[in-house]
């Protein structure tokens, strides 16, 4: 054997070792999370049980060599139009571990999401709005599905945004958001937003320049607005390829279910794939700020967008530090009433 074949050799056993290695760690980390999450109920008191999902969830972190909320935050210097969609920056592992980690962090979400919920019927004003974009069969519908598999939609809110009717032409653009905002306790999900107000008129010239570009300081003080009144604003544009979205294209074309999805139209959007970039690396640019941070998330494998999605919602909720409400009757007048019966 060369010594070119014994290096390449020694190099593709040394990788082979490393992912051995990697799987194995995310394995254990795995394991690890499902036993506290299964131990949780049977855990004793109240605030046991707070903190015994508080550690798993933190487990479940653990399977990230960086987290998403650090690696795919937007900042200075990044082009979406470098980001290489078939990567899976943070995630070691392979398709088979990120549903497994989606499976047991979608538990968590649904834990989560009710203690949401419940303080949200007693008048806390905390609630959630989730933003996410992306190009045409990025994977907007299946993030909802997926993440959410075991939510309850009491307390979830799904709404897509098209293009504007007549009567949303009327007002101010924001005028349609404001009436899909979650309410106390609620979680919000936007498949597109106001951000098709900006980049829109930008790809295709509908309204003047000084028009589209005042709305960036406009949505900026929008969002300012509703984190300081309790609405965390989680922004997730998920970066597919061109390649990648060519093939769902396609394949939408082949199954008699998935007709429904195509439009020409979305093909006269492909065409200017160059300008809708630059669009959007403006929006990133002049909106992603410290309350409201703009995640650009690699695409191209759903199950690792779908991963990271459901890391940054659950970790989210987990930071709001919530507790279950108090109970608000003296228990024994209750129970002294319901045996009076």
């Amino acid at each position: 054997m060369g010594k070119d074949s014994k290096d390449a050799k020694d190099i593709r056993d040394g990788k082979e070792r490393k992912e051995g290695r990697d799987r194995r760690l995310i394995d254990r980390a795995l394991d690890a999370a499902l036993d506290s999450v299964s131990s949780i109920d049977n855990s004793g008191t109240l605030s046991e049980r707070m903190a015994r999902a508080a550690k798993s969830s933190d487990l479940l972190s653990m399977v990230w060599s960086l987290p998403p909320a650090q690696r795919l935050m937007f900042h200075k210097g990044v082009r979406v139009d470098g980001i290489d969609t078939t990567d899976t920056p943070g995630f070691e592992g392979d398709r088979e571990d990120g549903e497994r980690f989606i499976d047991i962090s979608s538990s968590e979400i649904a834990r989560f999401q009710k203690l949401l919920y419940a303080n949200g019927v007693k008048g806390v004003r905390r609630r959630l709005l989730i933003v996410l974009q992306g190009m045409d069969a990025s994977g907007k519908g299946g993030i909802v599905r997926h993440v959410f598999r075991q939510g309850d939609p009491m307390g979830i809110h799904y709404h897509g945004f098209g293009k504007p009717s007549e009567e949303e032409l009327k007002h101010d653009f924001l005028w349609r958001i404001r009436r899909e905002l979650p309410q106390n306790g609620w979680i919000a999900v936007f498949d597109r937003s106001h951000y098709e107000d900006i980049v829109m008129p930008h790809v295709y010239g509908t309204y003047p320049e000084e028009v589209w570009r005042a709305r960036y300081d406009e949505i900026n003080r929008f969002e300012r607005d509703l984190t300081a009144d309790g609405c965390t604003v989680l922004k997730i544009f998920l970066v597919v390829g061109r390649d990648e979205q060519k093939r769902h294209f396609l394949g939408r074309l082949e199954d008699p279910t998935k007709f429904w999805k195509f439009d020409e139209s979305d093909l006269d959007a492909r065409e200017r794939w160059d300008d809708y970039m630059a669009a959007w690396q403006e929006v990133f640019e002049r909106t992603s700020t410290p309350a409201a941070p703009w995640y650009l998330v690699p695409a191209d494998n759903r199950w690792y967008s779908r991963a990271v999605v459901s890391e940054l919602l659950r970790t989210t909720l987990k930071n709001m530090n919530l507790t279950w409400p108090p109970l608000e009757v003296d228990p024994d007048a209750v129970r002294r009433r319901l045996e009076a019966e």
